[in-house]
């Protein structure tokens, strides 16, 4: 028999289950969770690195979807207190991709789920065929944090790449924890990326910031005023909106920087 009370710790889960249109056996949802909006009205048992287990008992769930390593902890707890846990750990687009089929088969709608990914593919697709046609890439820095400045997250740099866009630091996308891609912001100045995009993780970028580190002003992106910033929840979660969203939004970046050459 396939779960029917399902309680997601994190966003993408959430996400992906409304688009197969199971919705109705989520029973509870992460507090940090924006999409779908109608997902809020879910009952929240939890942050991201902890959670309210008591609450989440009361709900009976008969699975619970976490990610990461960052809620091993919470899911190990889980399991000892006799709940039935799947953790993801997807780190490229294909992994999101797998991940969607995954979940696809574990509620029993595996052709929904293919057809969700079918449709996923063909949008990528479409935007690395726009983004083919562009005259140059440009060099591109990417923040998912600003102190310390962190980068290189791994689907984000594969999803700069299909929109048009060369990360700066293509190597350090192998590095699956955040204290592995902290960057000193000094290797950025010969690097000279021609575009930096923020995404703070749910703070606002502050662009004076980025402006005002130490030898930034000779920076093209900085001399240009070619700094943007993408929402976290469009960009930051392995899920479909960043497959989406958020890609759709760097493509369109690197596309008005291209026509204006």
């Amino acid at each position: 028999m396939t779960p029917q009370r399902i309680i997601c710790l994190t966003e993408e889960t959430t996400e992906t289950l409304y688009l197969l249109g199971e919705q109705d056996r989520i029973v509870g949802i992460s507090g940090y969770t924006v999409r779908p909006p109608e997902a809020r009205l879910k009952p929240k048992v939890s942050a991201f690195i902890n959670a309210k287990f008591d609450k989440i008992l009361a709900l009976q769930p008969d699975l619970v979807l976490t990610f990461s390593d960052l809620q091993a902890d919470i899911a190990a707890e889980l399991i000892r207190r006799g709940i039935t846990v799947l953790a993801f750990n997807q780190r490229s687009v294909e992994e999101i991709l797998d991940m969607i089929q995954m979940l696809a088969g574990v509620v029993g709608v595996p052709d929904k789920g293919s057809q969700l990914v079918a449709q996923m593919r063909s949008g990528l697709d479409a935007i690395r065929n726009s983004a083919s046609a562009f005259p140059s890439r440009p060099r591109v820095l990417f923040e998912e944090w600003n102190d310390p400045l962190i980068s290189g997250i791994r689907w984000v740099e594969e999803l700069i790449e299909i929109a048009g866009g060369d990360p700066i630091f293509p190597e350090l996308r192998f590095q699956k924890n955040a204290p592995q891609r902290i960057v000193d912001p000094a290797a950025v100045i010969p690097k000279d990326p021609e575009v930096i995009i923020g995404s703070w993780c749910g703070v606002k970028v502050n662009k004076d910031k980025i402006r005002a580190r130490p030898g930034w002003s000779g920076i093209s992106a900085v001399k240009n005023g070619h700094i943007y910033e993408i929402k976290s929840t469009y960009i930051l979660q392995p899920g479909p909106a960043a497959l989406t969203e958020g890609v759709q939004q760097l493509h369109a970046i690197f596309s008005k920087l291209n026509g204006a050459k």
